[in-house]
């Protein structure tokens, strides 16, 4: 990809996968974010083709989110991969509390892993030859971080910074803090000399200034109210449900929606309607957006 060292490659998965990042020396390989567990064959032979006879040393994760790091049991258990995870996270992974990660409060799937290590703001790895430091990127998530290679001017951001946006600022949902770490991680990319972007969805980019001011008007907008915060967490959740599952039954996304714990949170602090009347509603802003389609008595996926 134009703008990488040839030691670096990114698969670019849409978005029920992160995009994985691989990266190449004569000493280790190293892959950061796994992807969804649905898409975890597909990872395992993205990196087994790129890699051909050699290991997978390493895997990282920005943060555990199940789009991020679905694909770490597979690879485990083909590769035996030394795993490191926000440091944060590390005791809900070693009892894994199910009740304390996000997985089930957003009604998705990941299978169990282990971790080997973790990853602590203010740490420095050498990944493909390079000097990489690990920066907190709370917002999004409260324990993600993101990782910054000042030699090659490279940022890859995960789900802080998007070409267009961000990830939903889910703290909030709760009522906890949210929309002023995410506002100081903005503050902190703008700080670094980046040249190129990696982000956890979508392409590559180099219009980091101009992503930074879409990201603070947007920012800006949920923060102003944050029913829309809570508004575009629904619209986002049901999306992901259709991603994985491209068929839902419209009879079935008010239970479906109802067995998420973040949703009954985003619902008890702003929502504040039936899960019926936000059914109907998330169903029909799917569909005006073109993100999905009614036929007959199913919901579909749709891509523009």
């Amino acid at each position: 990809m134009t703008g990488l060292p040839d030691s670096i490659r990114v698969f670019q998965r849409g978005w029920l996968s992160s995009n994985n990042v691989l990266l190449v020396s004569s000493e280790q390989s190293v892959l950061i974010d796994s992807g969804y567990v649905s898409h975890a064959e597909q990872t395992l032979a993205l990196v087994r083709h790129a890699l051909g006879e050699r290991p997978l040393d390493r895997i990282l994760n920005s943060h555990l989110h199940s789009d991020h790091c679905g694909g770490n049991a597979i690879l485990q258990a083909h590769y035996g991969s030394h795993t490191a995870i926000p440091l944060a996270e590390a005791d809900k992974v070693r009892r894994w509390d199910v009740d304390a990660l996000s997985f089930k409060a957003t009604g998705q799937r990941c299978d169990r892993f282990s971790f080997d290590g973790t990853l602590v703001p203010g740490d420095e790895l050498t990944l493909a030859g390079m000097t990489w430091q690990v920066l907190g990127a709370p917002g999004h998530d409260p324990a993600s971080v993101i990782f910054y290679c000042p030699q090659h001017r490279l940022l890859l951001s995960a789900d802080a910074l998007w070409e267009n946006g961000f990830g939903v600022i889910f703290p909030e949902l709760d009522g906890a803090s949210g929309f002023a770490e995410a506002a100081a991680t903005l503050d902190l990319i703008a700080g670094l000399d980046v040249r190129l972007v990696v982000p956890g969805h979508g392409r590559p980019f180099t219009d980091v200034a101009g992503a930074l001011q879409r990201a603070r008007s947007r920012l800006a907008y949920l923060s102003a109210d944050p029913l829309r915060n809570a508004q575009n967490a629904l619209k986002v959740l049901l999306k992901f449900l259709l991603l994985e599952r491209q068929r839902i039954a419209l009879d079935e996304v008010a239970t479906l929606l109802l067995a998420m714990p973040v949703f009954a949170a985003a619902n008890r602090n702003h929502l504040q309607q039936t899960p019926q009347a936000l059914a109907a509603w998330a169903v029909q802003q799917l569909v005006i957006a073109g993100a999905a389609k009614i036929e007959g008595e199913y919901l579909l996926n749709h891509e523009l």
